[in-house]
């Protein structure tokens, strides 16, 4: 790979952009520090934290080209860097809009000085961006592997943005079967849409409803995750499932032990259920299965390079583990799922309600908001607990209500907000929150998340995983 991506959550973008064109028509500094993410697809750089240079301090002018940063304020960075195991990033803008690219004056200050930044930060990546206000160009060293040039710089925010050194070729087409979707997001959204990749966390009731919804979309690539096969309770709220894929016959009441466990070893996996419900939408889509929980090194791997991962499991040990990921990662996601609470003894239904909780980095995370039980989270822990309670066995699933049309009222909500994410459309204006549905009273209550700058996960404290990618460990990983 010669080329790698750039996160960075719309705060931190905004105000840097606002540093850079501050509307004076000059050039600008700062300096990025940012983790160090490897994927199959090439280095990821998550931007942690943006130090604006200071004109007539940090930034001045140079005897030869323009400006320039100081040695003193480029050494502390560094130095920094080194600490904290982060990549160090000099920033500058240039003119232009929608196009950019270094000076000949900006290469050959980076090939005097990048060698000895690398021999300062030990290991890790040193680079230089500039930017256009549409645009943006780096060339990055890495030790041992040459110069990488920054293919794109994704912005995550309540819609996602992306930037790059000049803008694409305008020669989309589309399938004809998607024209009344076109109509609304046009050509450029279902060509985003084809290029997404995105993780379903459970293909329950409620994931397995997103799949269908994302499937037909357009989606173009997924990576499923469930440990759990098809089983007769499952049928009514799976998309296209089967008495077949249940094993009905074999598992039904009054067959013998060894007949009904060979009915639950053959039953379909959720993950093959879902898949085919997607290519039956999608014939050319790209799917990778992964039939475990989410808790595994390889999911976790995988999961860095989707550009949005819904979570539709319960546990709370999979919460912990999706919330530090799209922190630690710059992935935006979302928590949803829906509940049917009944009187213990008589069966009665009390409450009804559906919830689909956006989780970005920017925003406050399941942790400050307390979707997180820490006691569930221990008993979670327990190796006979995580199976009883994470997996969906006959005696819990059986007890737990779940209706399909509940489920329903959560994934679209979350399709919804994931679409209008990816294809830019998100109004300024929309609420960037929790929205909890109350189907049996007919009112819906939208939950502004809370934030806490001390935060493990979103905060910015010395220790906390915010940006760090590699730099990390991810908890929960069996």
């Amino acid at each position: 790979m010669n080329t790698c991506e750039i996160r960075i959550t719309a705060q931190m973008y905004e105000t840097l952009h606002a540093h850079l064109f501050p509307g004076d028509h000059d050039e600008h500094g700062a300096i990025l520090h940012a983790g160090l993410l490897d994927t199959p697809a090439g280095p990821v750089l998550t931007v942690r934290s943006v130090i604006l240079a200071q004109e007539g301090r940090d930034w001045v002018p140079r005897t030869r080209g323009y400006r320039r940063l100081v040695a003193p304020f480029i050494m502390k960075q560094a130095r920094f860097c080194r600490d904290e195991k982060l990549v160090y990033l000099a920033v500058h803008n240039h003119g232009g809009s929608d196009r950019v690219s270094f000076s000949d004056v900006d290469i050959e200050s980076h090939e005097r000085g990048f060698p000895a930044l690398l021999d300062l930060v030990e290991g890790m990546p040193v680079g230089s961006l500039v930017f256009a206000p549409n645009a943006i160009a780096g060339d990055i060293w890495f030790p041992g592997r040459g110069r990488l040039t920054v293919d794109r710089m994704v912005v995550v925010g309540a819609s996602r943005r992306q930037l790059r050194p000049a803008p694409l070729a305008d020669t989309v087409t589309f399938e004809q079967r998607y024209d009344r979707q076109v109509r609304m997001f046009g050509a450029n959204g279902q060509a985003i849409l084809g290029k997404t990749r995105v993780a379903i966390i459970g293909l329950g009731g409620v994931g397995s409803v997103l799949a269908e919804l994302l499937g037909r979309l357009g989606v173009g690539e997924f990576v499923l995750v469930d440990p759990d096969r098809v089983q007769p309770s499952n049928v009514p709220r799976l998309v296209d499932a089967t008495g077949l894929d249940a094993m009905s016959w074999l598992t039904a009441d009054g067959r013998p032990g060894w007949m009904r466990a060979l009915g639950s070893w053959l039953a379909t996996r959720k993950i093959d259920l879902a898949r085919r419900v997607i290519l039956k939408a999608n014939s050319a889509a790209r799917i990778e299965l992964h039939f475990t929980s989410m808790e595994q090194t390889a999911v976790a791997e995988a999961l860095k390079t989707c550009d949005y991962v819904f979570l539709a499991a319960d546990g709370h040990r999979a919460r912990r583990l999706f919330n530090a990921l799209v922190h630690q990662y710059l992935v935006p996601g979302v928590q949803l799922g829906s509940r049917i609470h009944a009187e213990e003894k008589t069966g009665a239904i009390e409450n009804v309600h559906t919830t689909s909780r956006i989780v970005r980095p920017d925003c406050g995370c399941l942790l400050c908001n307390q979707a997180i039980d820490r006691v569930k989270l221990r008993e979670e822990s327990v190796p006979s607990a995580v199976r009883r309670l994470e997996r969906y066995v006959d005696a819990h699933d059986a007890a737990a209500p779940s209706v399909i049309t509940l489920n329903a009222l959560s994934a679209s909500q979350a399709a919804n907000d994931f679409l209008f994410y990816i294809t830019g459309m998100t109004m300024e204006e929309a609420f960037q929150g929790t929205v909890q549905g109350r189907p049996l009273e007919r009112r819906v209550r939208f939950v502004t998340p809370r934030k806490d700058a001390n935060c493990l996960d979103c905060g910015m404290a010395k220790d906390s995983r915010f940006a760090r990618g590699n730099g990390a460990p991810r908890p929960m990983i069996d």
